[in-house]
């Protein structure tokens, strides 16, 4: 959205106020009213591309527009020097009213033709002059009255029981005439509304019915595609569209989808309706279903683009569904109006062509179980650094051990804490503290029996550390015992005393 920024004669920014409808910015510049145009904020945005050409037929004729999305076409019969973007004040009836040009040169005879105006009675209105300071603060004074006149007016027509809305209402720029919008569904008798709106607000009252689209176009916003709605950007003139175009083109009639802001069906429906209409005119009417020696085969959708049509031996279901080619179906239509059957389907395998793009997992983050591998990689470490205690990890077993001593040092590992504090005899040898015997059940059998195996450096050194603590532990429980016994006894002879001495 640009615009002009106005400042005062001592460079301070002037305040002004933005009017989208109009498409205008107006502000107070050292006490007079001005009023500068916005382009790309106002309704049915035309861009002169013959702007930097030079003008082959030069024209008189230029367009005005005014608010939302009325436009008009006037004669300049003052020779002015128009540009695009100049307020201008122009011949209405009755008096005057102010508008904004919004285009000239060559492009005005092509935008004429196309929106298909014709002028009344052969003469065009006339640009009278360039709108000065008074006219402005008129035509703002006008632009305020607006809203207020619109709910007033809804609600006069409301207490007379009309059956209409009145969606808008404009002011002329001379403040002496308004247009009041309205929708109706049948024909609406507002001679006595007329009456009551002149005796109101004292103005002349113009009353123009609009439908559904025109009124979406007066309001804008955005459509389903997300740019501006086509009746608010481009769209002049609005023709019939019906649910047929949706079926040619093989769209789902859903009424949630097909109908637009207006609450009718879309506009867009029949911009590519003439392609498809043309491409269908080479498809065969298939009534009948397809006949071969493996079963019926029944048409179940089109798509006419690709030239293809699916076939399904079941004419309700999507399943199993072959493609085939519009020739082909021709073909097989031919031969079975000659009451042959064909052999098969298709002659070699159709496969219609598919421009989507596929997916590919390459870094494997769909996968459900991309986690696993790691985690088993961790319980393994962790098994390997919570091996013997004695040991410091990662040193070496003793080169003289021999394979009996390696396979209890690993049994020695893998057992709980509590049997570790067994001796090197054996995983069950639990020697008699009392008589140092060992049982005849844990003694080895076998090859090998009678046969000490001596036990390694480390693993003597962990024994005398085992022996050692549990002579301590007996040394210190039998010393708690004796400073027990002490205490007791100090007890009872205080208690004693006390008795003696009562």
């Amino acid at each position: 959205m640009d615009f002009k920024e106005c400042k005062n004669t001592d460079n301070t920014p002037c305040e002004g106020s933005l009017d989208v409808g109009r498409g205008c910015r107006f502000c107070r510049c050292d006490g007079e009213a001005t009023a500068s145009a916005c382009e790309g904020c106002y309704k049915l945005h035309s861009f002169n591309w013959l702007e930097d050409m030079p003008e082959v037929f030069p024209t008189d004729i230029f367009e005005v527009r005014f608010k939302n999305t009325r436009k008009s076409y006037y004669r300049n019969v003052n020779n002015l020097p128009l540009r695009r973007g100049d307020i201008v004040a122009v011949e209405a009836s009755p008096g005057h009213d102010i508008g904004i040009v919004s285009l000239t040169g060559d492009l005005v005879a092509r935008q004429m033709k196309r929106v298909g105006f014709n002028p009344q009675n052969g003469e065009f209105k006339k640009i009278y002059r360039k709108a000065k300071p008074y006219d402005i603060e008129k035509w703002q004074e006008a632009i305020a009255l607006e809203h207020d006149t619109m709910i007033r007016a809804r609600r006069i027509a409301a207490d007379m029981k009309l059956n209409m809305k009145i969606g808008d209402v404009e002011y002329q720029g001379d403040k002496i005439k308004a247009i009041f919008y309205y929708i109706a569904d049948e024909r609406v008798d507002f001679r006595e509304l007329i009456k009551v709106f002149a005796e109101q607000f004292r103005i002349r009252i113009e009353m123009k019915q609009i439908g559904a689209r025109q009124e979406a176009g007066r309001i804008g916003g955005l459509g389903s595609c997300g740019r501006e709605l086509c009746c608010a950007s481009w769209i002049s003139s609005f023709v019939s569209v019906t649910t047929n175009s949706a079926r040619s083109q093989e769209i789902s009639l859903n009424p949630q989808k097909l109908a637009g802001q207006c609450g009718k069906l879309k506009c867009c429906l029949v911009y590519e309706l003439d392609t498809y209409l043309d491409a269908r005119k080479d498809f065969p009417r298939v009534r009948e279903p397809l006949q071969t020696v493996d079963g019926d085969y029944y048409l179940v959708k089109t798509d006419i683009l690709s030239r293809t049509m699916w076939f399904s031996t079941d004419p309700h279901s999507q399943a199993n569904m072959r493609p085939l080619g519009v020739d082909r179906v021709k073909e097989i239509i031919r031969a079975n109006q000659k009451g042959q059957k064909v052999d098969r389907l298709a002659d070699v395998s159709f496969e219609p062509e598919s421009d989507e793009p596929t997916f590919a997992d390459v870094v494997g983050e769909e996968s459900l179980t991309r986690f696993d591998k790691q985690r088993e990689g961790r319980r393994k470490n962790r098994k390997k650094k919570g091996g013997r205690k004695g040991a410091p990890e990662g040193q070496p077993q003793p080169s003289g051990a021999s394979p009996e001593q390696r396979s209890a040092a690993k049994r020695r590992e893998g057992e709980p804490r509590s049997d570790r504090h067994a001796p090197q005899g054996g995983r069950g040898a639990s020697a008699d503290r009392r008589g140092g015997k060992t049982s005849d059940r844990n003694r080895p059998s076998g090859p090998d029996a009678g046969v000490e195996s001596l036990p390694s450096e480390t693993g003597r050194r962990e024994s005398a550390q085992r022996e050692g603590g549990s002579r301590r532990g007996g040394r210190n429980r039998r010393r708690g015992g004796a400073k027990n016994e002490k205490h007791a006894e100090q007890q009872d002879n205080s208690a004693q005393d006390g008795k003696q001495g009562s």
